[in-house]
């Protein structure tokens, strides 16, 4: 992806979480258009085979080798940040310990990654004085409202320490905007996938794990009755939305934004749709619904085209192809 929003100007991106997925799609996107780029990393979750294919993309003198910087370190770590955030002009957050089941397991370490570590960059960000933080926050924050399409400023209950997490990310955010003149803007991911997520993980997503369960022939398991509605986005909106975002108006700072397509598909429609990508024909079991799952995701993408000129470029289905493309090639 070549973004042309650089119009041949170059600066210096701090992408946190750049060895995950989300993280290095936009870091690709970032070298392919010329940009100078550092990543920040503890491979926790994050995968030395992404930085590896970085290394291999620059050796292919598609990009200069002294644009690219990894540092393999924890947002934890004050002094890691520090460094990291050094003559950096924008930081791209989105390093965190992400799933919802993940943080029922482990609210400390979930929170100690996702609020710490988001303080400890803006603190960093803050000191280095970089031109605009970009955050990754989630649609999970949405939590028990009913109110559908989701809209910005009509917030539930959170129904997981992950969600508890991301919203105060965005407060901390926010707050630091008004206290020390640091501009923000915060991203509300809803199901983003394509290339690069890990199917493998205990908590990998659902796209991943049904598409890896259907190549091996075996029947994915669905939680709950399947009606379940997700807004899946696939990732390269994702990677549009962070960059809109890096050169909004100021007016759009201090505020939080939808990114998805701004429709939705329950799990039996999103399992029916990639079977027949892969020409596959398997029954899918059934489980209990999942602790802290929100029932329906549906976004308003309204304000972020107002303010950040967002709009998605690959829906849904074109996205599935995609994606499934991707893992049949690399799985």
């Amino acid at each position: 992806m070549i973004l042309p929003e650089f119009k041949g100007k170059r600066y210096h991106f701090l992408v946190t979480g750049g060895a995950g997925f989300i993280g290095s799609n936009l870091v690709f996107a970032l070298l392919g258009s010329g940009q100078k780029v550092t990543v920040l990393d503890n491979l926790s979750t994050g995968k030395r085979k992404n930085i590896d294919d970085v290394e291999g993309f620059i050796a292919t003198d598609r990009t200069p080798a002294g644009d690219f910087t990894f540092i393999e370190g924890d947002i934890r770590d004050e002094g890691v940040c520090a460094k990291a955030a050094e003559g950096v002009d924008y930081v791209l957050h989105n390093a965190a310990l992400g799933s919802v089941p993940r943080s029922i397991d482990d609210p400390v370490t979930t929170t100690e990654v996702n609020v710490m570590g988001s303080i400890n960059m803006l603190i960093a960000s803050r000191d280095s004085q970089v031109r605009r933080f970009v955050y990754a926050s989630s649609s999970s924050v949405y939590g028990d409202s009913p109110r559908l399409p989701r809209v910005e400023g009509h917030e539930g209950r959170p129904l997981s320490p992950y969600a508890v997490t991301k919203a105060v990310g965005e407060m901390y955010a926010e707050n630091f905007q008004r206290l020390y003149a640091l501009e923000v803007i915060g991203l509300r991911y809803f199901n983003v996938f394509g290339p690069r997520q890990d199917p493998y993980s205990q908590y990998a997503a659902v796209i991943p794990i049904f598409t890896r369960k259907l190549i091996r022939g075996e029947p994915p398991t669905i939680f709950g009755d399947g009606e379940t509605t997700r807004d899946f986005t696939y990732v390269d909106n994702a990677v549009g939305a962070n960059i809109r975002a890096v050169f909004a108006p100021k007016e759009a700072t201090g505020g939080v934004y939808n990114i998805a397509c701004g429709s939705r598909l329950s799990l039996n429609e999103l399992y029916k749709r990639l079977s027949a990508i892969l020409g596959k024909s398997i029954k899918p079991l059934y489980g209990p619904e999942r602790k802290g799952d929100v029932r329906h995701s549906d976004a308003d993408i309204t304000r972020a085209l107002r303010f950040l000129n967002y709009e998605p470029v690959i829906d849904a289905s074109k996205g599935l192809e995609l994606a499934v493309r991707w893992f049949r090639e690399n799985l």
